[in-house]
C-alpha cells in the first residue's frame, strides 16, 4: 500500500505540468505567419487601369511591363537624341513602386559608351517616368505592398 501512495504521490507531483497552458499572444501567431510568408511573390502585380481586365498573374505583369516600357520609349523617341557613333544598349532600371503606387527610380545601369554617347540619359529617363498613368501598387494578401523590380530599357540610335 505505501508503494501505491509514493506512485500516487510522484505521478501527481510530476504530472503538474501537463496541465500548463502555453499562452501564444497575438504577435507570436503574426511572427509564425510572417515566417511563411514568400515575400518576393505577390498576388497582383503593380497595375494600370488598362490593364486591369487582364486576370491571368503573368499576362498582367507583361501589361504592366510594356506599358511602363512604351511610355518611357515614345517619350525618348521624342526627344530627336543625337549622337557621333551608333548606340546600342540595354539600360537597367532598378524601380521601386511603393504600397501608394508612388514610382520612384532607384538606380539606372547603362554602358560607359552610353553614357558618353548621351550623358543627359539618366535624367531623360527619369523624366520620362513623369508622364506614365497612374499605378495601382502589388497586393499581397489583400494588403498594398511595395514592389521592386528591374525595367530593361532598350536603347537604338543609329
Amino acid at each position: 500500500m505505501n508503494r501505491i501512495v509514493c506512485l500516487l504521490i510522484l505521478l501527481f507531483a510530476t504530472s503538474c505540468n501537463y496541465f500548463e497552458k502555453k499562452k501564444v499572444t497575438p504577435e507570436d501567431i503574426l511572427e509564425e505567419e510572417l515566417q511563411t510568408f514568400n515575400w518576393n511573390d505577390v498576388d497582383t502585380y503593380p497595375t494600370f487601369t488598362s490593364c486591369e481586365t487582364i486576370t491571368a498573374k503573368e499576362e498582367s505583369k507583361i501589361c504592366f511591363q510594356n506599358t511602363l516600357i512604351a511610355g518611357v520609349n515614345s517619350y525618348l523617341e521624342a526627344q530627336k537624341i543625337v549622337v557621333a557613333n551608333d548606340v546600342f544598349d540595354t539600360i537597367k532600371m532598378n524601380i521601386v513602386i511603393d504600397k501608394q503606387g508612388v514610382l520612384e527610380v532607384d538606380s539606372i545601369i547603362a554602358h560607359p559608351e552610353t553614357l558618353r554617347e548621351i550623358p543627359q540619359i539618366d535624367s531623360l529617363l527619369r523624366e520620362s517616368l513623369k508622364s506614365i498613368p497612374k499605378i495601382f501598387p502589388a497586393i499581397k494578401r489583400g494588403q498594398q505592398v511595395t514592389t521592386v523590380f528591374e525595367l530593361p530599357v532598350i536603347v537604338r540610335i543609329d
